[in-house]
């Protein structure tokens, strides 16, 4: 019998790379292994991962939203109607909906009835739903996406979804109908477009960001990118825009996005809006987010749109539930009909996930019994972020050779760090990126994992990293990386 090789696997697997997830994160998590085994070698004490938008993971306070818990949270006993964490430990209504007449005092009646709505809707959560997601929730995303732009949504266009990047993979997967389609890509990027394009057989297209206007989208520097890929026989099929951005924080204006919905109309592009971080807005009065639902059906537009969101991100920070949607907008009847074949192929996405997304479409509203305290906890996880970004952001642009724009938006900072030609010439005999060498250091040192900006793209010449505003701890944490950097300028020198 022939041995199964990595020769005999699909090629197309061996080009997938996926950073947030790499190198750094694996050596991290080995170092997270030997903590927990008792070595006491290592010059830190816990292993910080600022790698990943992971809000309620172990060692970052981004607490869960004490509503949805309530609402759709398997947890255990004794909770007290004061404390957000032993909330948590309630036991989840839709799980066992007899826990509301055997703790009748616990839970708030605003709760209790959403409880019932969705179970009188769904059945039960360990049986399978439709496949585009219970038609009770799309409908009540539809009324989200309403009451936020202003303009109707369909919810037989709204899919229910394993997490955003669920519906991006499909999304691309459809586009790409030959090797020569090409996806248009922002410069910094979240790796889950590239990894997907490769996966694929997909060519990405990249488009840079400037980050002297604090990572701005310019019209000029996406035709710029299209005349190239026309000139490669690359066929572009779509446009991705992240906004808020990741890695980069930044915030479209109204007057932008309208030129990019021309721009598709103009080259007949697809735009996949990735609007994630839509409610991770740390300015809202001055930066404010606008959906590109909104702006398309404002100048009345005919570009085929299709918008991601999900519960992982923003307050909410459900990432292991695995929920979010996608819309489609000004897409055909046929396409959406072969779409909804294609997730059918999955059955369903996950009960938990969707429950989240109700909740995170529908929250308390003003006097529902359990709104004061949803209001606090909100608010709370706004102004820590909103706090954080200054405070590190004004910290990093104090370093020797570091500059970083202080994002309106989303859970990251992407400082620009400046390296002198010894610490390049060490990190090419290490055979590794000059950034992956200094994130690799960061580690060794301090147990700070972070992400090189070589798995997000960035300009010939140029060094980032990004990492994550949810650390607690601001001072320690930052401080921690001031050391470090100020330790490498002695080691290696000032460029």
């Amino acid at each position: 019998m022939r041995p199964l090789t990595i020769d005999s696997l699909n090629p197309a697997l061996l080009k997938v790379e996926y950073a947030v997830r790499g190198e750094l994160a694996i050596k991290a998590e080995n170092y997270r292994v030997q903590l927990q085994d008792g070595d006491r070698s290592l010059p830190f004490d816990r292993v910080i991962s600022s790698n990943i938008g992971n809000p309620q993971q172990k060692g970052l306070d981004q607490a869960p939203i004490t509503f949805a818990r309530q609402v759709s949270t398997p947890h255990s006993t004794q909770p007290r109607r004061d404390s957000p964490s032993a909330l948590s430990q309630i036991a989840a209504l839709t799980e066992w909906p007899a826990l509301a007449e055997l703790a009748p005092d616990v839970f708030p009646k605003d709760v209790v009835a959403r409880a019932k709505e969705l179970l009188s809707e769904i059945g039960s959560i360990g049986a399978y739903s439709h496949s585009q997601g219970v038609p009770f929730i799309r409908k009540n995303v539809a009324k989200f996406i309403e009451e936020r732009d202003g303009y109707p949504a369909d919810p037989n266009h709204i899919f229910l979804t394993t997490g955003a990047s669920a519906g991006v993979s499909l999304l691309i997967n459809m586009l790409i109908s030959s090797p020569t389609s090409g996806i248009l890509i922002p410069i910094p990027q979240y790796p889950l477009y590239t990894a997907t394009l490769a996966q694929h057989n997909g060519q990405p297209i990249p488009y840079y960001l400037d980050e002297s206007k604090d990572w701005a989208t310019s019209i000029a520097d996406i035709e710029q990118a299209l005349d190239k890929a026309h000139k490669a026989n690359i066929v572009p099929k779509a446009l991705v825009i992240i906004n808020p951005g990741n890695p980069t924080g930044s915030l479209l204006s109204e007057e932008t996005m309208t030129q990019i919905v021309h721009l598709c109309e103009k080259y007949s592009l697809v735009l996949l809006a990735d609007e994630v971080y839509q409610s991770n807005l740390h300015r809202p009065s001055t930066h404010p987010f606008t959906s590109f639902k909104k702006i398309v059906c404002k100048v009345q537009s005919h570009v085929p749109l299709v918008s991601f969101h999900s519960i992982s991100k923003g307050v909410t920070g459900e990432c292991g539930r695995r929920g979010g949607y996608f819309e489609c907008h000004n897409i055909s009847e046929p396409v959406v009909a072969l779409i909804y074949k294609m997730v059918s192929v999955g059955l369903c996405p996950p009960l938990a996930g969707q429950i989240g997304v109700d909740s995170m479409v529908r929250p308390p509203r003003a006097g529902d019994e359990s709104y004061e305290l949803w209001k606090k906890e909100t608010q709370a996880t706004h102004d820590a972020l909103a706090s954080r970004t200054q405070t590190m952001s004004d910290r990093l642009n104090g370093l020797p050779g570091v500059s970083c724009v202080a994002s309106p938006g989303a859970l990251y900072l992407f400082p620009r760090i400046t390296l002198s030609q010894a610490a390049i010439t060490a990190a090419r005999q290490h055979g590794k990126e000059p950034d992956v060498f200094y994130a690799l250091a960061l580690l060794d040192e301090t147990g700070i994992c972070v992400v090189a900006g070589s798995g997000f793209g960035q300009k010939e010449g140029e060094w980032h990293y990004r990492l994550t505003c949810l650390c607690p701890g601001v001072d320690e944490y930052v401080g921690k990386l001031e050391k470090f950097h100020r330790g490498w300028v002695e080691k290696y020198g000032e460029a």
